[in-house]
This record gives C-alpha cells, sequence and structure tokens, in this order.
C-alpha cells in the first residue's frame, strides 16, 4: 500500500498529515479528537486504503504537527481553516470526512459551511451539543461507585484536578466510557500521553463532564437540517458520547443512520476494529453507488 507522509504550511506553521492507499474511490479525510490529541486513534482506518486514499494528520498544536505556545490561537474558526487548507494542499476535490469526538464537532461545523465536493460524513463518537454532552456525562458519573464519583466532584469543584487521587479516579471512569480493553493497548496510552493539555483546556477545559472553555456554549443541533449529505453516525454502548447524543444527531439529519457497537466505550475503531472498519467501508461503497441505507439502531454490513 502507499503510504506518503508530509507537511502543509498554514498560518506559519506546518500541518503533519499521512496518506495511505490509492485505490480509486472517493479519498477519506479523517479528524481527530481532543481537541489536541492525535490521529493514533484512527490509524486502523489506514486499512481502508486498499479502496481508496485515506489522509490522517495531526491538527495544529498536536502530535507531528507544530505546537504553538499561545491559547488565544484555539478557536473553532482556525481549525475549520486548517481542515480546509490541508483538503486545498493534498487535492481533495471531491472527499468524505470522518471526525471522531471532537473531530466529529468539527466536521459538522465543516458540513455546514456548504464546502464543494463533500460527499458523505462519518460522525464518529461525537457530539451536537455541549450541554447535552454535560447532562449525559452527570447521567454516566451519578451511576459510577461512590469511591470513584466522590474524588471526581471534590476536585473539581476545588480545582484540584491535579491531584493523583483526581487521576485515578478519572482514569476508572475512562476505562468504563473512554476504552474498555483491559489492559490498554499502547496507541491509546500514547492517544492520552500525547494530548495538548492547552489546546485541550483551552477548547474545553480541564474537566471532561463540564465543558468550561471555548466550547462550553457550542450547540449545531438546530442547524443539522442544513446538512444535506449522507451521514453515518457511530458510537460505543458504553460510550461518554453516549447513544443518546448519536440518536439526537441522526434525528436533526436529513439522511442518516445510526450504528451502535455493543462492546464499545468511545474508541469503537481500536476496541472493535473489524466490525468499525467494515461498517465505514460498507457505508463508503453505498454512498459511492448512490445506495442509501435505512435509519437503523443496528450494525450496518
Amino acid at each position: 500500500m502507499q503510504i506518503e507522509e508530509g507537511r502543509v504550511p498554514f498560518r506559519g506553521h506546518e500541518t503533519w498529515f499521512r496518506s495511505a492507499g490509492d485505490g480509486p474511490g472517493v479519498p477519506l479525510l479523517c479528524l481527530h479528537g481532543g481537541p489536541g490529541s492525535t490521529h493514533l486513534g484512527l490509524t486502523p482506518l489506514e486499512q481502508l486504503g486498499d479502496e481508496r486514499r485515506v489522509v490522517l494528520y495531526d491538527q495544529l498544536g498536536s502530535g507531528n504537527s507544530s505546537k504553538p505556545s499561545d491559547p488565544s490561537l484555539w478557536t473553532v474558526e482556525l481549525f475549520l481553516a486548517e481542515l480546509a487548507n490541508v483538503r486545498d494542499a493534498l487535492g481533495l476535490d471531491r472527499v468524505h470526512l470522518l471526525g471522531h469526538s471532537w473531530g466529529g464537532m468539527l466536521a459538522q461545523e465543516y458540513a455546514l459551511t456548504q464546502p464543494d465536493g463533500l460527499v458523505s460524513l462519518v460522525l464518529s463518537s461525537t457530539l451536537s451539543s455541549a450541554a447535552l454532552w454535560r447532562e449525559e456525562s452527570l447521567r454516566l458519573r451519578a451511576a459510577l461507585p461512590a469511591e470513584i464519583r466522590e474524588p471526581l466532584d471534590a476536585h473539581e469543584a476545588a480545582g484540584t484536578t491535579d491531584d493523583p487521587e483526581y487521576e485515578a479516579a478519572i482514569f476508572e471512569f475512562l476505562h468504563r466510557h473512554l476504552c474498555r480493553l483491559d489492559p490498554w493497548p499502547p496507541i491509546v496510552e500514547e492517544a492520552i500521553r500525547s494530548t495538548n493539555l492547552e489546546v485541550y483546556n483551552t477548547m474545553w477545559g480541564p474537566s471532561e463532564a463540564h465543558p468550561t472553555g471555548v466550547l462550553a456554549g457550542w450547540d449545531v443541533t438546530s442547524r443539522l437540517g442544513e446538512i444535506q449529505i449522507p451521514a453515518l453516525v457511530l458510537c460505543g454502548r458504553y460510550d461518554e458520547a453516549t447513544p443518546l447524543q448519536a440518536e439526537t444527531i441522526v434525528q436533526g439529519l436529513p439522511e442518516a443512520e445510526l450504528v451502535v457497537f455493543e462492546e464499545s466505550a468511545h474508541m469503537a475503531a481500536i476496541e472493535e476494529t473489524e466490525l468499525y472498519l467494515a461498517t465505514v467501508r460498507a457505508f463508503l461503497a453505498r454512498v459511492g453507488r448512490g445506495h442509501r441505507g435505512p435509519r437503523t439502531a443496528g450494525p450496518v454490513l
């Protein structure tokens, strides 16, 4: 399989990308989560390179891309401009767009600009409303054992989220709702370890459950009807981006179908790789043939 890595100039900095495959299908461009994480959690998607070009990139401030330290940089507008720049630089005239978590938020924002040549969306473990995310996070937290829940609440209230007790409690939460594999694969450990906290805290905030940053009031739910292209919405049964949030997106989109991965939390591409890839592959093939799938809450193969 053909592999290419390179860097794209962007506003005095550089965006790193990796491209796998050169098949005849419409290329797939992938947007990682965070904000401030890296492409690592989406690397299984390179296996789709036997049918089409698959492009991953590290967003500015993340991974192998430039890492300027300036909180004023970290805005939705910057990441939308970077996405358009990557697409233009790599000649992705027609493209499928897959966004995971924060990347799914970015994908929705981009689709709402009505860009030419955007063929479909895959929205993976994401949200359309920060307020609904908070409600669902609090519901998941309330279901935790007291020995996990109480340190989370206490340290967030006190602003001591760097305390080892808090870190141990959040680790337990993440094992339930981020990745349920035990032990975590090295790629999950590395993805968490390499997150740029300046970007994450500026955009979202120090707590997964309580957005306080740039995205705290973010909500595109009422605008989803403007996105007039086919969409596949994915989530895990135990996802912190809960099935309710996925269903909310599906109901707002004119052409969408839902798949829930029954053994996964937030990282189905790693937790149930084979089924995840088969599901995305089948959707892209259907869209390429001009076929539409039904709205569904089960696996689409």
